[in-house]
């Protein structure tokens, strides 16, 4: 089992800057490839960024991609996502999630473990 916990997030104007950790404890964290993933309200949960065991490979949604940057610090079990130049559709409760296969997992389907989200509100 990984227990995932994120945190971070809050209420920022658009333009702004947040950067959300998500905390895993439980198995080795180094063997996981780690996805951010969001829900907007009314709106299905979609694919936002994911990360290979290594750091080796990045991949992001179009939606964010240049704005939002995912990261990983496998010494302190720790995956980060730096959301930069923050727009209201942005708004969400954002989850982390990991998964054992290293390859690129963009579907809800190819994560294992979840965390529990954490809200991010852009106001205009």
């Amino acid at each position: 089992q990984v227990q995932l916990v994120e945190s971070g997030g809050g209420l920022v104007q658009a333009g702004g800057s947040l950067r959300l950790s998500c905390a895993a404890s439980g198995r080795t964290f180094s063997n996981y490839a780690m996805g951010w993933f969001r829900q907007a309200p009314g709106k299905e949960r979609e694919f936002v960024a994911h990360i290979t065991r290594s750091s080796s490979s990045t991949y992001y949604v179009g939606s964010v991609k240049g704005r939002f940057t995912i990261s990983r610090d496998n010494a302190k079990n720790t995956v980060y996502l730096q959301m930069n130049s923050l727009k209201p559709e942005d708004t969400a409760v954002y989850y982390c999630a990991a998964t054992r296969q290293n390859l690129l997992a963009t579907l809800e389907s190819e994560y294992d473990y979840w965390g529990q989200g954490t809200q991010v509100t852009v106001s205009s």
